[in-house]
């Protein structure tokens, strides 16, 4: 078994390292932010990212944007007497970093796959998360199968750069739309005296029924305070999904309404979970 190498140790990366290191697997563990702290139990703590690099075969990057990827594979494909060969990337960054970054590893003779996650940090530390990945066909098999310790369901959804991303992206667009729709429809029917337990009740067993009305507003009635994923986090997602179908002439119309609301969700509570989307959508009406 390959020695692994894990770039990025927070509310995403942190779990999903924990859980490969609980697997069994040998890992290398580097966070900018402090990887002392953030080390999963088993793991050595490397002093930058092209130490781990060094010492490991295939490295995984679990990183908030492009850039800081892009950064980061950099320091890996200069670091001298590198030892790793592959590059699995977990992050979301949209099509066009993905695909830059396919290019600069290709160039600096490292493997790539594209492998970002959905199921946010409830997902990642229950080691349920879907991995939508996308690469040559080789490079599945021979890394694919790392990703067992963090996931319940792995897709291999092409193999061209760009296309794991363009997956995720739509993923979170609709899972975004769904819970912006849903808020303001609650909304709507609470200006009508509608109770809310009601409203989620008779959704569910109707044609409303969404991944909004069936599993978040649940939990969230049942006194789950956060889902795990940041608004900040979706507004990003969001608005790289509508600038993509903007560039490839795609109907763009309602990712840019739901990319305004979230951005102004985000900009309105910084840090805040998405699941304050509804109360946010309730002062907005006041």
């Amino acid at each position: 078994m390959a020695d692994i190498g894990f770039i990025g140790l927070g509310n995403m990366g942190g779990p999903m390292a924990a859980n490969l290191a609980a697997a069994g697997l040998a890992l290398v563990v580097f966070d900018l932010a402090g990887t002392q702290e953030r080390a999963p139990s088993g793991a050595v703590a490397a002093g930058s990212a092209a130490e781990v690099a060094q010492r490991s075969d295939v490295v995984m990057l679990s990183l908030p944007a492009g850039a800081a990827v892009l950064a980061v594979a950099a320091e890996i494909v200069k670091a001298e007497k590198r030892r790793a060969t592959a590059v699995v990337d977990l992050s979301t960054i949209g099509v066009a970093a993905g695909r830059e970054l396919a290019s600069l590893l290709q160039e600096g003779g490292l493997a790539y796959l594209e492998a970002p996650v959905s199921g946010g940090v409830n997902g990642a530390q229950a080691a349920t998360l879907a991995v939508m990945a996308s690469g040559e066909a080789e490079v599945w098999e021979s890394v694919g199968m790392l990703l067992e310790p963090i996931s319940k369901n792995r897709f291999l959804v092409g193999s061209e750069p760009g296309q794991a991303q363009a997956m995720k992206l739509l993923n979170n667009f609709l899972s975004a739309t769904a819970m912006t729709a849903t808020s303001e429809a609650l909304v709507f029917g609470e200006r009508h005296g509608l109770d809310l337990s009601t409203m989620i009740d008779v959704l569910n067993a109707s044609s409303g029924r969404n991944t909004a009305t069936s599993d978040k507003f649940p939990r969230l009635l049942a006194g789950a305070t956060e889902l795990g994923f940041q608004s900040t986090l979706m507004a990003k997602d969001v608005s790289l999904y509508a600038t993509s179908a903007e560039e490839q002439d795609a109907l763009g119309d309602i990712a840019e309404q739901v990319a305004a609301v979230c951005t102004a969700l985000a900009e309105s509570r910084p840090g805040a979970d998405f699941s304050t989307i509804f109360e946010f959508t309730r002062e907005l009406a006041e």
